[in-house]
């Protein structure tokens, strides 16, 4: 999707309006297992690839999603490496990395929201912001 980074849906104003298509939620086997980081890469792209496998979005991988995975660390290694920085793999890396989904503006692209548990506080706040917003829609529909 070009353009800006969309809002995430609580900072949207336009709830009326349809954000797209609907997504499609695909039933596959068992959740793949991440393979293992090779201990000869970069320290940058081992900490990198290992992210991934503690970020959220990694629920949705398959095979073919760790194996580019590997195959971009291992990109990204070779480059941090050698002695010439080769501008264009890194762009081709970051290019990847958007495929993978591990920045927010290319998960908010692809309408993918990741929420972490909320704290007590977080739900308290969510519950008088609810309130006060069928208030205002109240006042609103009382005024007319």
């Amino acid at each position: 999707m070009p353009g800006p980074v969309p809002k995430r849906s609580d900072q949207r104003r336009r709830r009326n309006k349809s954000d797209g298509p609907a997504v499609v939620k695909a039933q596959t086997g068992t959740v793949p297992d991440m393979p293992p980081a090779d201990e000869s890469w970069h320290p940058i792209a081992a900490r990198w690839y290992t992210s991934l496998g503690e970020s959220g979005q990694s629920q949705f991988y398959e095979p073919s999603d760790w194996a580019m995975a590997v195959y971009l660390a291992e990109a990204m290694s070779r480059n941090l490496k050698s002695g010439r920085f080769s501008a264009q793999l890194l762009q081709t890396v970051l290019s990847g990395m958007t495929d993978l989904l591990t920045s927010e503006g290319a998960r908010r692209r692809a309408r993918i929201e990741l929420e972490r548990g909320t704290s007590e506080a977080d739900a308290q706040e969510a519950a008088r912001m609810t309130l006060m917003d069928s208030y205002r829609k109240a006042a609103g529909s009382a005024s007319s």
